[in-house]
């Protein structure tokens, strides 16, 4: 089979497709034909050679990649039968890989069916990404009528956020690299671009007396600070990661002084929902059309330029390989 197979660490480049042997599903796991593969951006991180998180280095070589989504040609022994030609998704587990490939292996406990009107691209781009999405909302508690602002509103947690405040009566604020890209977020009350510098301000002013009272912040550093001191008094700020490459910094005085809330929306308080329960949720938002995923597809052979593009920040919503 086709395969992305990671020799060492490094740029984008180590990401070499080769010719590999077909996996063989074991006890109480299935094949899948893969019809498309979720790209993260932890991803390029780990195959630059930095840990993050609960994500330790890998050993090498190896297949990256840890979200699929096809159809079951496989079963193993003490599997149930019926999943043959199922159409189905899975994640294959936060230490576990293989999915950049034309074939993978996975559990039977972590597959999810998937409806007949729900494409392998999306429902990939509702793995991950999408569970992580309805565990930030579960922290949140958005009300209706409130003004929520989003960093990274054109990634793929970002636009899936915006989704569903607009559906649930949110007014929300759409913040991104480029005002081009943040105008991308469909029924934003309004938007803008933190390249250029002002740019905080220059909301401020467009918002005039009202300020958001939440904030969902993944880009962390000056932007997420900025997104901070944005809030109102006894707003709340929810944490969920620093692709400027720092968190946000503010002090224990800065939160007393101004009655504002952080949460964290990685880890522990996280997986206390349930991964499993989050995914479904995310899975059910799919199929009744609340999450309309964005994504940027790349053939499984350019692998590398999928990482290149996603860390220079070129793409939109989630990155999708496809063999």
């Amino acid at each position: 089979m086709d395969a992305i197979v990671q020799e060492e660490f490094g740029p984008p480049d180590v990401l070499v497709a080769r010719d590999v042997p077909d996996p063989a599903p074991g006890r109480g796991q299935v094949r899948v034909r893969v019809a498309a593969a979720g790209v993260h951006l932890v991803d390029t991180r780990l195959r630059a050679g930095e840990a993050g998180g609960p994500f330790g280095l890998p050993e090498l070589p190896m297949v990256p990649g840890r979200e699929v989504a096809g159809v079951v040609d496989a079963v193993g022994a003490d599997t149930d039968p019926d999943w043959l030609g199922v159409r189905v998704s899975a994640h294959l587990g936060p230490a576990a890989s293989g999915g950049y490939a034309e074939l993978a292996v996975t559990d039977a406990d972590a597959l999810h069916r998937l409806p007949d009107h729900v494409s392998e691209v999306d429902a990939v781009a509702v793995l991950g990404t999408g569970r992580m999405t309805t565990g930030l909302l579960s922290l949140a508690r958005p009300r209706t009528g409130e003004l929520a602002l989003v960093t990274s509103s054109a990634g793929g947690i970002g636009t899936l956020l915006v989704q569903w405040l607009v559906a649930n009566g949110v007014d929300v604020v759409a913040t991104a690299g480029s005002t081009a890209r943040a105008a991308s977020a469909h029924g934003t009350v309004a938007t803008a671009g933190y390249s250029t510098p002002g740019w905080e301000a220059r909301l401020a002013a467009e918002l005039g007396d009202r300020r958001p009272s939440l904030v969902f912040d993944g880009v962390g550093g000056a932007v997420g600070r900025a997104a901070f001191d944005l809030l109102a008094p006894g707003g709340r700020i929810v944490l969920h990661g620093w692709s400027s490459g720092s968190a946000t910094a503010f002090t224990s005085q800065d939160l007393y002084t101004t009655g504002r809330t952080a949460i964290v929306g990685l880890g522990p308080p996280i997986l206390a929902l349930g991964l499993r329960r989050l995914a479904d949720e995310a899975l059910d938002l799919l199929a009744d059309g609340t999450f309309a995923p964005v994504t940027t597809r790349f053939p499984l052979v350019d692998a590398a330029g999928a990482h290149r593009a996603l860390e220079e920040r070129r793409t939109e919503g989630k990155v999708v390989l496809v063999p």
